[in-house]
């Protein structure tokens, strides 16, 4: 890539101007204060990012897999920005074009997968679309509480934190007595069932839930009328916080049977695996079952003025039992979001990712595996698609090693690696259950000379990172 130079407006400020004013007003109540480097970036393209100095960032995580089409996506940035010189404000109380296209283009494309029909209704951000999820439960079943993952992320609001398995994110906010009960998800690398790993996968982890309905002393159902307590599990396809852990095919398989038995419904949050992150466009298609609900947001706009939402079925979303005002956001279905998300849907529609994802994704997990190979701290790599895993361990390669993650991440920040000729960074995101994984969702349009440079870059930076770590 051609050598790139940042133009600075003088009447910008500069980076020490803009972090002493940060240090004093800006909340540190988000993520931004995780890593010990700071960076400003001022320019974005395509899959890299830009500080102050021009220099450039690989960037494998896309705004955490919002930006699946890559930054300045042209094609996308037009239509918005036809769009705020034609409508580009009304008020959700009132129609228009792109919202109904929208909607029928997302219910049309599931009906065609699934076989069922259904209905489209959108919100702003991924945990503001699972609360409406959870209204949907609740106006279906009448029942508050739900199952969902240990390992699993739905969102910081509070009803989505109360289906959230990390109790950091409720432990400030009083009691939550709508907390899920949260299920083991199946983890093959660290198989809480078996122990032992060339055992996995046997499904064994699942037998303690269905084991759940055998008696009504198990605390979640009454035998005599088949009646469950919980209303609906809420199931991420691929667990995306938790260290984008893919789960064996057959598992939600053998699961839906036990809830379908007892009328449990069945979520598939698609926030962060939807939009072909997966290679398909919804990350459940793999698995060979049919939601009840499907909950999208992040990359439907490609990150541009956000809109999510969800898709239920028609029983349980149609205007008799779901009528106006259950939901209402002043939002949820803004012009401008609805345009992005119309656009994205046609660019997916003429694009070939159900062969290129998956494509891409062997040779990224295959330049992995050989790395892994020669590193003994890195335990696993895996993935699907383009959701991919590197889990960071010490040199027995399965104890969690957070320390030597730390550092890779904050070496990348830095913006010193060498690596492809010039000095560049990396942009890694860290999940997992002991934050000891790097979580890589790139642009679907990285080339193959650019996932080689990804992986000498983080070479690089590992390497500098033991150095430091054993020193």
């Amino acid at each position: 890539m051609a050598e790139r130079t940042v133009e600075l407006n003088l009447d910008k400020m500069n980076d020490e101007q803009l972090l002493a004013l940060e240090s004093k007003y800006c909340s540190w109540g988000d993520t931004v204060h995780y890593a010990k480097q700071l960076n400003i970036f001022r320019e974005a393209e395509g899959i890299y990012l830009y500080d102050s100095q021009g220099t450039e960032y690989l960037d494998l995580q896309m705004w955490y897999s919002a930006a699946n089409f890559g930054y300045k996506n042209k094609r996308l940035n037009d239509v918005l920005k036809k769009q705020i010189d034609t409508l580009p404000q009304l008020a959700c109380q009132y129609l228009h074009e792109e919202k109904i296209r929208l909607a029928a283009k997302i219910s049309q494309d599931i009906e065609k997968k699934f076989g069922v029909k259904g209905r489209v209704h959108f919100n702003v951000g991924g945990a503001q679309a699972i609360e409406d999820a959870i209204k949907v439960v609740r106006n279906s079943t009448g029942k508050v509480p739900m199952f969902a993952f240990m390992g699993g992320y739905h969102g910081r609001t509070l009803a989505a934190t109360a289906i959230t398995s990390s109790y950091r994110y409720r432990e400030q906010f009083g009691h939550f007595s709508d907390r899920a009960h949260f299920i083991p998800y199946p983890y093959r690398f660290r198989c809480t069932a078996t122990q032992k790993k060339e055992s996995c996968c046997d499904l064994s982890c699942l037998k303690p839930f269905e084991k759940l309905f055998e008696s009504e002393y198990y605390s979640v159902i009454n035998p005599k009328n088949n009646n469950c307590e919980y209303g609906a599990f809420f199931v991420e396809p691929v667990q995306a916080t938790g260290g984008y852990i893919v789960p064996p095919m057959n598992y939600f398989k053998e699961l839906k049977k036990t809830l379908d038995k007892h009328h449990v419904l069945f979520v598939a949050d698609e926030i962060q695996m939807g939009f072909y992150r997966t290679g398909k466009l919804w990350s459940i298609e793999h698995f060979e079952v049919v939601p009840d609900i499907i909950v999208f947001g992040k990359a439907l706009t490609n990150g541009l003025n956000p809109i999510s939402g969800i898709w239920a079925k028609e029983d349980l979303i149609s205007p008799e039992v779901f009528g106006p005002g259950m939901t209402h956001s002043t939002f949820s279905s803004n012009p401008l979001g609805t345009a992005a998300g119309l656009a994205v849907m046609d660019l997916m529609e003429e694009s070939n990712f159900d062969a290129n994802v998956p494509q891409k994704g062997a040779y990224f997990l295959k330049k992995l595996q050989a790395l892994q190979k020669k590193y003994p701290y890195i335990g696993e790599v895996d993935g699907l698609g383009l959701a991919l895993r590197i889990e960071m361990c010490q040199k027995d390669g399965f104890t969690p090693n957070r320390a030597l993650t730390d550092e890779i991440m904050n070496i990348g920040l830095r913006g010193e690696l060498k690596a492809g000729g010039k000095k560049r960074g990396l942009i890694l995101d860290i999940g997992g259950y002991y934050k000891n994984v790097f979580t890589l969702a790139p642009s679907l349009y990285i080339t193959e000379e650019e996932i080689d440079l990804a992986v000498n870059l983080f070479e690089e930076a590992l390497q500098k990172a033991l150095n430091i770590t054993h020193s």
